[in-house]
């Protein structure tokens, strides 16, 4: 499998701040609703979405239980298109080796891990959050829902994260609007199953 690069931010001031402006995503997630799968501490895993600023915070962290995996479903608030995407840890072994991605599947398992992801990316140890991991803009354009895999890392027995960065453009979304259709719907191809079928086979012919 071809494995994607990432590049190094060069840490100017100006940089710096424009840095911060990019990687509010973490904003527009549905953190309510947000999942960590295997993190040891109940909750832990939404603190991990944080500021840019506030990445080197080492008091709010996730670290893995049963073993070295960690898996979120992250849910936003609407669409977004991902453009970038940061890990930091530690500069030790329980620094997370490897992410896998998909989009729009929400409520992933472990079990359902072994799809084949959109996109997977061999990370390198990064404690101060400087290493940019850049997403197919046309695969990850229209994410509703974020599934991140993380299934090993460099040797430890369980995977530590302190900051995930999320880089990209937020539009709002209309879900609601759409469930609401389905139920209104849904009930009428029974009621009405011939006409149903008869307009269907007008509109070929």
């Amino acid at each position: 499998m071809a494995h994607n690069h990432c590049h190094h931010e060069h840490d100017h001031q100006g940089d710096v701040n424009e840095i911060g402006f990019q990687y509010n995503l973490f904003e527009k997630i549905d953190k309510e609703n947000l999942q960590c799968l295997n993190e040891s501490v109940e909750g832990s895993g939404k603190t991990v979405f944080k500021s840019w600023e506030n990445r080197l915070d080492r008091s709010l962290f996730v670290e893995s239980d049963a073993d070295e995996e960690l898996l979120f479903n992250i849910p936003f608030t609407g669409n977004i298109k991902l453009k970038g995407i940061k890990v930091s840890s530690e500069n030790t072994d329980s620094h997370p080796a490897e992410l896998r991605l998909f989009k729009n599947k929400p409520n992933m398992t472990f079990d359902e891990v072994t799809l084949p992801p959109d996109q997977v990316f061999e990370l390198q140890k990064d404690s101060e959050g400087v290493l940019e991991y850049n997403p197919k803009i046309v695969t990850f354009s229209s994410v509703s829902h974020l599934t991140m895999h993380f299934p090993r890392n460099f040797g430890a027995d369980t995977t530590k994260i302190y900051y995930i960065g999320l880089k990209g453009e937020w539009t709002p979304g209309h879900r609601h609007g759409v469930t609401i259709c389905s139920y209104e719907v849904m009930p009428n191809l029974d009621d009405h199953k011939l006409k149903h079928l008869d307009s269907v086979s007008r509109t070929i012919e």
